[in-house]
């Protein structure tokens, strides 16, 4: 369970992956690479009472993490 954007920004592939992992506790990870290197990774711990709003969990745990990377490209392309 899951989701994989990818991105151009200039010559190089922005990809972003977030994850769900039930051990050893319930967690959502989004791992930021760039140009293949991975340059950073987002965890966050989900409890097991939330199953019924897992997939929209994530989902929202992802486009968070895609909206602030664009805002700070967008940020660094006005300077």
């Amino acid at each position: 369970m899951g989701r994989l954007d990818a991105f151009d920004v200039g010559p190089k592939k922005l990809t972003i992956q977030t994850e769900f992992f039930a051990r050893p506790s319930w967690r959502v990870e989004t791992k930021v690479y760039l140009g293949g290197a991975l340059k950073k990774v987002y965890t966050e711990d989900i409890g097991e009472e939330r199953e019924a709003e897992l997939q929209k969990r994530i989902n929202e745990f992802h486009q968070a993490k895609i909206d602030e990377i664009m805002e700070g490209l967008r940020a660094r392309k006005s300077q």
